[in-house]
């Protein structure tokens, strides 16, 4: 059976971006499928349920809404349980993964603005007891447009490069309806209206804003979040290098279009404890096919004559959407 007919496969791997934005997008869905409306949505629950989609919602490009790090401490083997459970309770923290590594537990922090992530940082760092290490993104390379179920790659269109982009200052009320969507659309008939609601916005204003906000940029994309482990790419490395800056852009935007890289960017160092500024991400089915790949990558582009390291996850203990805005909705 050819995979990509299936309706079930269609739903996964078809609406991580595009999703269509109206009044019932799931009876659209199932239009294009050769499903009913019910049954579209009765998936899209049982996906959820099993944590094979983490949401249906907005992707944000870095920087744009607020502000953002990868951080990271060296947790005694003993106190990991603990320390990572208290980096995992925080609402702010969207991403918490063990790797393998003295600094072995990685969390990305987003906040409102460079203050709030600052005192969220000295907060953690301070109940953990640990060496903490924040590592801000520089420039962007791709991050996130989706993955290919078909080919276990991301969508490729590499990023613009935009090393001074600040966090944009949005009204009050568009404010409320980026926070209701943040942890993600509605799965009911009528989704776009109950997020409305959730921010005091009509259907249709919520629909025009989303559509502004793809228009603009302000979202890089609206549909189907997946998780990978849950579809079976159970082994994903962070692949570094300490490239030196004046080559470093380059590389980046030469990695960004290989197949196989799902995320790639320019992050400030941390010096002494972490040397290294250029990061991609590698899914696979398995820890070699990963490592071939990163292999083949730094033999066509001469990565391996810098200093390098790959980390494996090993365990994660958070996987959410960014919330950048907690508390300022209350639905």
């Amino acid at each position: 059976m050819n995979a990509s007919a299936d309706p079930a496969f269609r739903l996964l791997n078809d609406y991580q971006r595009n999703f269509p934005l109206l009044p019932r997008p799931f009876r659209a869905i199932g239009e294009q499928v050769g499903l009913a409306e019910a049954a579209v949505i009765d998936s899209y629950r049982d996906f959820l349920a099993r944590g094979v989609v983490s949401r249906i919602g907005a992707v944000l490009p870095p920087q744009r809404v607020g502000v953002s790090t990868l951080a990271a401490l060296a947790v005694p083997a003993d106190a990991l349980e603990r320390v990572a459970a208290l980096v995992t309770a925080r609402a702010q923290v969207n991403h918490n993964y063990q790797r393998e590594h003295r600094f072995n537990l990685w969390f990305v922090l987003a906040a409102r603005d460079e203050a709030a992530l600052e005192a969220q940082l000295r907060a953690i760092a301070e109940e953990s007891g640990c060496p903490l290490i924040s590592l801000p993104l520089r420039e962007s390379f791709h991050i996130d447009l989706g993955f290919d179920l078909a080919g276990g790659c991301k969508h490729v269109q590499p990023d613009a490069a935009v090393p001074g982009e600040r966090a944009c200052a949005l009204p009050e009320l568009e404010r409320g309806l980026l926070a209701a969507l943040e942890p993600g659309l509605p799965v009911e008939p009528r989704p776009f209206k109950v997020l409305g609601e959730r921010a005091g916005l009509s259907e249709a204003f919520t629909l025009e804003l989303l559509e502004r906000w793809l228009d603009e940029g302000l979202v890089k994309r609206l549909g189907v979040v997946v998780r990978h482990h849950e579809l079976g790419y159970i082994a994903n490395a962070m692949c570094v290098w300490d490239v030196p800056d004046a080559v470093v852009s380059e590389l980046g935007r030469r990695l960004a279009g290989a197949p196989g890289i799902t995320l790639c960017y320019r992050r400030q160092r941390a010096l002494p404890d972490w040397p290294y500024n250029l990061f991609c991400m590698i899914h696979g089915k398995a820890r070699e096919e990963v490592l071939a790949l990163r292999d083949d990558l730094a033999r066509r582009h001469e990565l391996d004559q810098y200093p390098h390291a790959v980390l494996f996850s090993t365990r994660r203990f958070k996987q959410q959407g960014a919330r950048y805005l907690t508390g300022e909705c209350c639905a």
